[in-house]
Formats: C-alpha cells, sequence, structure tokens
C-alpha cells in the first residue's frame, strides 16, 4: 500500500503542486471487477488557502503501472458523508454530492481510515462541514487531538503531516535558500558534502550563542533581580486586591441584604395599597346613603316624588346585596352584619310596598266600576287609560319586588287580577248585551236610529249589498203568475228590505264590537306585560326598542306590523284570569246573532277569519280566543249551509200549473249575490264561499233533474233546460 501511495502522489497529484494525504482502494456497487482510488489532497495555490479535493483515479490499461483522474470534487461541495451502519462492520459508503456516490472499499478498515481523513480534512479546510451520519463516533476525532491516538496504520503518517500545520515557503525563505545553495557548488551535486558544511556553520553559530549567553550573565542576574521585585510586587498587588475583595464582599452582603430589605419594604407597601383599595371599593359598594335608607322607611309611594326616590331607593339596595365580591370577604363578620341589615330593610320595604299596591288595585277597581253604566249608554268599552298611567310610576318597583320578594310578587298579580277581572267581566257582559240589545229592538225606527249611529263609522265596509239585492228582487216581481209565487218563496227564505237592512246593520255592530273589544284588550296586555315584566330577559332588547317607538303605555296603541310581539305562557295566563268570561260572551252573541238570520254567521264569518289573519302574534291571548270563536263560526257556517241544503231537497212544485223556473233556483241566485257582497275582499272566500257553492250546486242539480222527473204537465227536457240554464248564467258569472 505504501508503494501505491507513493506512486499515486508522484504519477497524479505532485506534478499539479498537490499533496496526496489519504486514500482509499474502491469498487462501485455492482461493479467488482472494475477498480479505482478515491484520493484525498491538498493543493497550495500561494495567492489564496489550502483547497482539498477527492478524487477518483483509475489504472491505465494501455500503459503500464501508470494512473490519472478520472473525476474530481471539491471537499467544500460534499453535502453528507454516509457510513451506512455506525454498529455493524460493512465495506460501504457513500459521499452525497449533487448526485449520490455509492462505492464499496477493500476492507472496514480502509473504508474507516479514509472517512477519518475526511472527517480531519473537513475540520481544518472548511468552514461549512459536510454531515457524518452512520459512522462510529471513535473515527470523528477533532483535529487538536495527539496524533498518536485512535490512528490506523494505513494513515497514520499522513495525519501526522496534518498536524503539523503544512505550510508553503514564502518567496523570502525562498530567496534566502537559493543564495544559501549558490554559495556552495556541492549543494546540488553532493549532498552529504553540503548538509557536512550546514553542521559545521550550524556548529560555529551555537558556540557564538554560548559565549554570547555567557558573556552577558551580569545583564541575566539583573534581568533575575527585577523579575524578583516584580514578583515581590505583585505579591503585595494581590495581597491589598485580596483585601479590598473582602471588603467588596462585605458591602455585596449588605446591599443584597438591602436590596432584599427594599424588595420587602415595596411588597408591603404594596399590601397596604392593595388592602386599602379593596376596603375602599368593598365599604363604597356596601355602603348606602342615608337618603336612601329614609325613603326605605319613611318614603312616600302616593306622590311622584316620593314614588321616585323610592324606586332609587330600591335599586340601591339591590345593588348593594348583589355586590359581587370575593368569598373570603363575606365571612367578615362587618360583611355579614351589613348584608343582614339590607334584608331587613328589604323585607320591611318589600311589605310596605305590598300593602301600598293591594290597597291601589283594590281601590282602582272600585272606583272604575262607577263609571261602568254611563259608559255603555255611548256603546263603548271605557278605556282604562288613566288607571295604566297611575299605576305606570311602579312599574320599576314591581321589577324591584319580582326579584327582592317573588312570593309577595305573585299575591299582587292575584290581587291585580281578582281585582279586575270582575270589573272586566262586567264591562264585557255589558258590552255584549247592549250589541244584543241593538239587533233585537226589531223595528224601524230603532233599525234607523242605529244605521244613522254607525253610518259615518263602517257604511263603506258592506259595499251596496242592500240595493243591489233589492233592485233584483224588484225585477223578479214583474213575472208571470207562477214566478210570482216562487219570488214570495225566495223573499221569504232570504229577507225582505228590512232582513237586508238588519243585515247591513248587524255587519255594522259586529264591526263595532270587534273595534273595541281588540284594542281594548291589547292595551291590557301591554300594560301588563310592561307593569309585570313578563318578557323573556332575552327579548327585554326587543321590547325596549318597541317602548321608545311606541310612546307610554297610556297612549292609545299604536298597530306595528314588522315587529313580531313575543308573549309568553305566563301573559296569557294573566290575561285568561283578567278575562274569564271574554270567550264564553262572544259565543253567547255569535250564537244569538245566528238564531236572528243564519246569513249573519257569513258577516261573522268574514270579520273573524279577517282579524285572525291579521294577527301579529299568534300566541297572544286575544288572538287564541278569536281562533277558537273562529272555529264555532266556522260550525254556524256549516250549519246554515246544511239548512240551505235540506230546504232545497224539501222543496215541491205545484203540479197543476206549468213548471218553470223552480223556486231554489232564484234562492240560489239571491244568495250567491248576498254572499258575493260579504265576501267581496276576503283572503277566505275560496276556503268557505267556494266549497259552499260546489256543495249547493250539486244537491240543486240532483234536485232539477228528480222534479223534472216527476212534474206531470212540463215535459223533462223543458223543465231541466230552463233551470240548468239558468243556473248556468248565474254560476258562471261567480
Amino acid at each position: 500500500m505504501t508503494a501505491i501511495k507513493h506512486t499515486l502522489h508522484r504519477d497524479v497529484f505532485l506534478p499539479h503542486d498537490e499533496r496526496l494525504v489519504g486514500f482509499v482502494h474502491v469498487t462501485k456497487v455492482g461493479r467488482k471487477k472494475k477498480t479505482s482510488f478515491l484520493c484525498a489532497a491538498l493543493n497550495n495555490d500561494h495567492e489564496s488557502s489550502v483547497k482539498a479535493r477527492v478524487c477518483q483515479v483509475i489504472k491505465k490499461t494501455d500503459k503500464g503501472e501508470s494512473y490519472k483522474k478520472k473525476s474530481t470534487w471539491l471537499l467544500r461541495e460534499l453535502k453528507v458523508v454516509d457510513g451506512k451502519s455506525s454498529s455493524k462492520e460493512t465495506a460501504e459508503f457513500d459521499l452525497h454530492y449533487e448526485k449520490i456516490y455509492k462505492w464499496v472499499a477493500s476492507s472496514v478498515a480502509d473504508k474507516e481510515a479514509f472517512i477519518s481523513c475526511l472527517w480531519k480534512l473537513s475540520q481544518r479546510c472548511l468552514v461549512q462541514k459536510p454531515d457524518f451520519i452512520n459512522v462510529p463516533k471513535q473515527l470523528l476525532e477533532e483535529v487538536s487531538k495527539p496524533s498518536g491516538v485512535g490512528h490506523t496504520p494505513q494513515t497514520g503518517d499522513d495525519m501526522a503531516v496534518l498536524e503539523e500545520d503544512y505550510q508553503a515557503l514564502t518567496g523570502k525563505e525562498e530567496s534566502d535558500l537559493a543564495l544559501l545553495m549558490s554559495e556552495s557548488q556541492a549543494a546540488i551535486s553532493n549532498a552529504e558534502s553540503f548538509a557536512e558544511q550546514l553542521s559545521k556553520q550550524l556548529s560555529v553559530l551555537d558556540g557564538a550563542n554560548i559565549h554570547s549567553i555567557m558573556g552577558s550573565e551580569d545583564q541575566v542576574l539583573n534581568l533575575m533581580r527585577l523579575l524578583d521585585d516584580g514578583i515581590n510586587q505583585a505579591e503585595k498587588i494581590e495581597d491589598r486586591l485580596d483585601s479590598y475583595d473582602k471588603i467588596l464582599q462585605n458591602v455585596k452582603d449588605q446591599m443584597e441584604m438591602m436590596r432584599d430589605k427594599d424588595s420587602l419594604i415595596n411588597t408591603r407597601n404594596k399590601n397596604h395599597q392593595q388592602l386599602l383599595e379593596d376596603l375602599d371599593s368593598l365599604v363604597s359598594q356596601l355602603d348606602l346613603d342615608t337618603r336612601h335608607l329614609k325613603a326605605l322607611s319613611d318614603g312616600d309611594l302616593s306622590t311622584p316624588g316620593g314614588i321616585y326616590e323610592c324606586t332609587n331607593a330600591a335599586n340601591a339596595l339591590r345593588n348593594c346585596m348583589a355586590v359581587q365580591i370575593h368569598q373570603a370577604l363575606r365571612k367578615m363578620s362587618a360583611v355579614e352584619e351589613q348584608q343582614k341589615r339590607y334584608s331587613k330593610f328589604s323585607a320591611s320595604f318589600a311589605k310596605r310596598l305590598a300593602h301600598h299596591l293591594n290597597n291601589l288595585f283594590i281601590h282602582q277597581g272600585n272606583e272604575m266600576g262607577e263609571t261602568l253604566s254611563r259608559q255603555m249608554i255611548d256603546f263603548k268599552i271605557p278605556q282604562h287609560h288613566s288607571s295604566h298611567r297611575d299605576l305606570t310610576p311602579y312599574a320599576d318597583l314591581m321589577s324591584w319586588l319580582k326579584n327582592a320578594d317573588p312570593k309577595s310578587f305573585k299575591e299582587l298579580s292575584q290581587v291585580y287580577t281578582t281585582s279586575l277581572s270582575r270589573l272586566y267581566t262586567k264591562e264585557t257582559q255589558d258590552f255584549i248585551e247592549c250589541a244584543k240589545q241593538r239587533l233585537g229592538t226589531g223595528t224601524k225606527t230603532d233599525k234607523n236610529k242605529l244605521g244613522a249611529g254607525l253610518a259615518g263609522q263602517s257604511a263603506s265596509k258592506l259595499s251596496g249589498s242592500s240595493t243591489s239585492l233589492q233592485g233584483k228582487i224588484h225585477d223578479a216581481r214583474g213575472r208571470s203568475g207562477s214566478m210570482q209565487s216562487v219570488d214570495s218563496a225566495s223573499l221569504s227564505m232570504h229577507g225582505s228590505d228590512s232582513d237586508l237592512a238588519m243585515r247591513h246593520l248587524f255587519d255594522q255592530v259586529l264591526d263595532k264590537v270587534f273595534s273595541e273589544l281588540e284594542p281594548f284588550c291589547l292595551a291590557e296586555q301591554d300594560f301588563c306585560v310592561r307593569f309585570f315584566h313578563l318578557v323573556a330577559e332575552s327579548q327585554k332588547g326587543e321590547k325596549e326598542e318597541e317602548d321608545k317607538e311606541g310612546g307610554d303605555i297610556w297612549q292609545p296603541r299604536k298597530p306595528v306590523q314588522s315587529v313580531e310581539r313575543h308573549i309568553n305562557e305566563e301573559v296569557r295566563g294573566m290575561m285568561r284570569d283578567l278575562f274569564p268570561c271574554l270567550e264564553t260572551n262572544l259565543d253567547d252573541f255569535f250564537s244569538y246573532s245566528d238564531r236572528i238570520d243564519g246569513f249573519n254567521s257569513m258577516y261573522m264569518l268574514v270579520r273573524m277569519s279577517q282579524h285572525v289573519n291579521k294577527a301579529q302574534n299568534t300566541g297572544s291571548f286575544l288572538s287564541v280566543t278569536f281562533a277558537s270563536c273562529l272555529v264555532k263560526i266556522k260550525r254556524n257556517f256549516d250549519r246554515f249551509i246544511q239548512n240551505q241544503i235540506r230546504a232545497i231537497q224539501e222543496c215541491r212544485v205545484a203540479k197543476k200549473t206549468k213548471c218553470g223556473i223552480i223556486s231554489f233556483v232564484h234562492t240560489f241566485e239571491d244568495f250567491a249575490n248576498q254572499a258575493e257582497s260579504i265576501f267581496r275582499g276576503s283572503e277566505n272566500r275560496h276556503a268557505h264561499l267556494d266549497k259552499s257553492y260546489v256543495t249547493l250546486v250539486a244537491v240543486i242539480f240532483e234536485q232539477i233533474a228528480r222534479i223534472a222527473s216527476e212534474h206531470p204537465k212540463t215535459p223533462r227536457e223543458v223543465v231541466m233546460m230552463e233551470n240548468f240554464h239558468h243556473m248556468f248564467c248565474k254560476y258562471y258569472g261567480l
């Protein structure tokens, strides 16, 4: 191996001013027959730093034992050296440049020696070093480590050269060496003579140096004496520095103690400041002004000023009792005592407030009952805006009472509903009875009076129904004798002029009933929601926006179509307690109206359907009540249609005369005219009227066929043609 190294260095690297440092005999993976050498070499360009290279050298086959470079890579371009395994012995290793080169060394020892050589070269020559992976740790030695440790026999000499930190001769050194060699003529031809001459010159120089040293003995002694004096002075300075260090150490200890004391003082001051702030905050939160205490104890609940002061005092008391403080502070005796004191004030004021409102509710119920008879004369439900206005200032106090004493709040709600339910029941009953009286007079004078009194309110609600019907009836009276009997039967079934006027009158009275009941109930419902705070917490923001737009609660209620009113079950429960007989009274009125005239069921169906469909909140008390009444009105209407069907089926015609237009055909015509006038503009026409038309027409067709078959004087085809043609003309125009 030494001979091969010498040959490689001489033939391949020395001509290029390069020096071989290490090499290994390798083959490529899968090509074991073709061998080559991987060499690590150093190159000195004289003008730059030393450069390390890795070369692949192969043997020339045509020139005997000569070698040549096949590939050369700079060491700084090497990225990774992969030894394949750090625990298992293997001769394979990889060098990662831009490509990955896989090699197999001739032996494991040669591989490890070459990798160690690459490691040391990278440590000495490179700033950015490659990564060595899967390599035993003992191979990755520091460059500064002695060369005799850990070197393999193969590359020991080469690494020793590296340890000497070889540097090329400078220009001056080369010129001096050339001058020395020029002085001796045998320097080149006879190296032994030149070496002997150099040895003699070295001996002469050594002797001169010794004589020079011996001649300067006094100077050396003076120098030694000066050194001793310097050592003594240095020892004195060290002693003084030691004393200073001890003093500074004491000062350091004192400063640390002062710093610790200062930290403790700062901590104590911060704790005192925090304690003062917490106590000040606690006292300010639990402190209630004396004027608030006086208002809670002796405040006048009957005047606006007294109510305002009591409201502020109650809110301040609630804030003091609901203050958020640390749980440990609640265990302080002063805090517990203050909370007990405020609890007594709260219980005392809640009792006084409940007693005052209890008397006020009862008094208002009795006082409003005295004006009932006077209001009924005008056919109006008494308005309670004034009573609501009187109770409104107590709304905030009711909110406080609801949180402070739920039991008293519930009892007050029951007192309010009990006191006013009797009044509202009496008012609605008297109002409904007044409406019945307006319908039950039966005299033309009363009809004219009522018609004149209500003409300005709802004359436009029913557009000319009586006039159109009267014209049709007048035209029917000019027919033949047989037809006159039919017309009289039609008039008896579907009404004369007075019946049409009464139906018009009923429509006006019904509209008056709804126009009075709806705002009356909604005003009371709005008051209950706001006064008793029945809206859920999540709906308060929506209610507050509506309050700002709607004004005071005692003002007439304005319709709000875009805002959906959320009324919970608690509101409906209170309204049911306040109006326990409203649905019963309405049912009585509708039943009474239906008994007077079956056509009234159509008026009621149209009016009630309009109110139910236009309701903004289908879950409110009034909407639920109207929906229940609407179901019963539909049943009355269905019963009315069944009566019409029964009358058609029981109809008989005279057999001694010719059969013309049958009476129930004219009856259907008058019925259709009246129904079209009533249902004009209704959204529920298809759901009610059109279905009734289909049922009635089917029965009429069956009865026309029956009468045509049974009549002895008129041919069957003639009867069917006349009546079907008449039905077609009327039914086609609907």
